[in-house]
């Protein structure tokens, strides 16, 4: 949004790194970064809290900030009435975790901007999203004086809240047998496969998210289960997705999700963590389905992550804007009469295969570049060859993207985080895996060595934020899980010891710092930060899986690589405690479904020894077979299925808990013993 008022102020935002706490760092608002120094201002005047969660690509926080942050007579009324608080949500999933609880439990809708007021201490009795101004006003006008005539009702209201959202996602230890049977996912998925959208993919109505840890999870289970209706909607969905204007055709990459029920209008805001995992869903898919088009949306979102979010660090940053100059998506619309002065040969192929029609049209004349026919449709109608239409293809993209690049760019947020960027890491190994291109895996082991070396401590603590050369913030869970269940992944692909040994080195530190022993859970926070309203744990898979879920993946690995009966006890007691929750609303346990097929269908541990075992790990991936780790080295001592197997010949032992076939030296047989 326009701001004709930028730098006539400058509040306590102008000391911190965070794009989006910077954004507002000139508004008339005496904002405050989140820290015990404002907690304790809130405390020493008696004034109540007013916190306001964001991040810097949302499109209606810029909104709020237009009409309301940035509005001086509004800012006096925060001024003289709050201590106000600013809270980047990315940085602080802890905060915005707490207040998004509370939101929902007094039956508002949740989404950003996340404003609440709370009591001096932070406990919250009030909350909401995106407010007009006027509207805005009157509630903390209201709010205000409610504080001062009611005090003692506030406080009862705040205290029954802050027990409610102790509550929210509390697991009690399920203490019955931990028996796991693959008919319990038959009847669970009963309710989801309902709502399939068998036109256009995804689920049935808008908003549509892509979801793809819910995805991946439907493609093993219809491999598995050899069930064609889920492979088919799986396959529908993707190739929907590839089509429509939530991917960017023209410069790669995914957009957040699209606000129609046919993946046509995005939500501009280009994030890390959503790109990482489509890349590694469309990895895993292509090597089911074999369907080009998922090998190109790959190679080009990871194109994308590498032009326009990829520092000389190794690290990746979080987002691209939603805005540009004001408008949503401005940056990837498009003017029919820009692109017929661009498009100057077979101009009637290219509206046609855009969509340059009804179909593509948004808004004020502009258009989005999106697909409804497959490439074979397109070669018939204009009696061309594949070859052709592929030229014709690539040069529109180049002339289309090199006009683009003219145009005033979307904000990046260049803040990187060690969860998403662990997720980025593994999209690469899984690229790699599919592919075998070795920049690929170049690049996520660049990124692996700058979480080794500037986000990780010797005793296996982890930082959550990294700017400007400055690793800040104390690790989530999240950081953790992630990164664990990344450095497994790129010991398999490179079967190099060491990020192992990571992974265990950090497994090892929130197995002392996160773990609830009563529940057999983990924490969202570490036992070391400040205490906030409450410690909570973050168990429902949403867009990013639950560090829950992907911790108790990571253990199952673990515990089978190292022989560890431990790590696997532990994998099935969060597994057990989930296994009732899992009828309600399954997408919310997609990814410990993930693990219930780890335990339910045969699991196999594939030994490479000898000379060229690495360069054999893309044929034998090659095959499908979701159920599987690689292992290798020289090291049995660390693993004990290594034990006797050493060789200067190369040999395949496909094993399944811990006993092992027959070796064999041949890639074919040895995939035989994994159908």
């Amino acid at each position: 949004m326009p701001n004709s008022k930028k730098n006539r102020y400058k509040n306590s935002l102008i000391k911190e790194s965070s794009p989006y706490l910077l954004q507002h760092a000139h508004n008339p608002v005496d904002w405050h970064p989140w820290n015990e120094k404002a907690l304790e201002k809130a405390r020493k005047e008696d004034k109540l809290l007013l916190i306001s969660i964001g991040y810097s690509a949302c499109h209606w926080c810029h909104v709020m900030e237009y009409e309301s942050f940035e509005d001086e007579e509004v800012a006096k009324i925060m001024n003289d009435n709050f201590i106000c608080i600013k809270v980047d949500r990315e940085e602080r999933p802890d905060i915005d975790q707490i207040y998004m609880a509370a939101v929902h439990l007094m039956n508002q809708r949740g989404g950003w901007p996340l404003n609440c007021i709370a009591l001096p201490d932070g406990r919250p009795f009030w909350g909401g999203t995106y407010f007009r101004k006027e509207d805005w006003e009157n509630q903390i006008l209201s709010l205000s004086k409610l504080y001062t005539d009611q005090r003692q009702t506030v406080i009862e209201f705040a205290e029954k809240l802050k027990e409610g959202i102790s509550q929210v996602e509390l697991i009690v230890k399920n203490k019955e047998e931990k028996i796991f049977s693959f008919n319990d996912l038959d009847k669970t998925l009963a309710n989801w496969i309902t709502s399939f959208d068998t036109i256009d993919g995804g689920v049935k109505g808008a908003p549509k998210f892509p979801m793809p840890n819910a995805y991946s999870f439907l493609l093993k289970y219809g491999h598995f289960s050899n069930n064609n209706k889920i492979l088919d909607h799986v396959r529908l969905t993707l190739d929907k997705i590839a089509f429509g204007g939530i991917y960017d055709q023209i410069g790669g990459g995914f957009s957040r999700y699209s606000v129609d029920q046919k993946w046509k209008v995005p939500h501009f805001e280009k994030m890390l963590y959503d790109n990482a995992q489509l890349v590694s869903l469309y990895s895993e898919a292509f090597l089911k389905f074999r369907e080009p088009i998922y090998k190109e949306i790959v190679f080009e979102t990871l194109d994308f992550v590498e032009r326009e979010l990829y520092d000389d660090s190794g690290a990746f940053y979080s987002a691209l804007d939603a805005d540009s100059e004001g408008e949503e998506g401005r940056f990837y619309v498009w003017k029919e009469e820009e692109l017929k002065k661009l498009i100057t040969i077979n101009y009637q192929i290219f509206k046609d295969y855009y969509n340059i029609n009804k179909i593509g049209f948004w808004e004020n004349g502009n258009y989005i570049l999106l697909r409804r026919k497959y490439k074979s449709e397109i070669i018939e109608k204009y009696n061309i060859t594949v070859d052709e239409l592929n030229l014709y293809i690539s040069d529109w993209k180049k002339i289309l993207f090199n006009s683009r690049e003219k145009r005033i760019r979307p904000g990046l947020d260049d803040k990187s985080l060690t969860s998403w960027n662990a997720l980025m890491m593994k999209a690469y190994i899984d690229a790699y895996l599919s592919f075998g291109d070795k920049k690929h895996l170049k690049i996520a082991k660049r990124n692996a060595n700058f979480i080794k070396n500037k986000q990780l401590n010797g005793n296996g603590k982890l930082w959550h934020n990294y700017k400007n050369e400055t690793s800040s913030i104390n690790g989530f869970l999240e950081d953790y899980a992630q990164s664990i269940s990344a450095f497994i992944r790129l010991y398999e692909a490179t079967l190099e010891l060491k990020w192992l040994e990571l992974s265990e080195r950090m497994m090892l530190y929130v197995l002392e710092h996160f773990y609830d022993s009563k529940s057999s859970m983990f924490f969202f926070t570490s036992d070391l930060d400040p205490k906030l309203v409450a410690r909570k744990m973050e168990v429902h898979d949403n867009v990013v899986p639950a560090s829950n879920s992907v911790l108790a993946n990571s253990l199952f690995d673990l515990g089978t690589i190292r022989t560890n009966n431990k790590y696997k006890n532990m994998a099935a007691s969060i597994l057990n405690n989930i296994k009732p929750k899992m009828d309600s609303y399954f997408t919310s346990y997609s990814n410990y479904a993930n693990l219930f097929l780890k335990y339910t269908k045969p699991f196999y541990q594939v030994v490479v020894t000898g000379k060229g075992a690495v360069k054999k790990l893309i044929e034998i991936n090659d095959f499908f077979s979701p159920n599987k780790l690689f292992i290798g080295g020289d090291n049995s001592n660390y693993i004990p299925l290594l034990k006797g197997k050493k060789s200067n010949n190369l040999f395949f032992y496909i094993c399944e808990d811990g006993h092992c076939k027959k070796p064999t030296s041949e890639i074919n047989e040895a995939i035989n013993l994994l159908r």
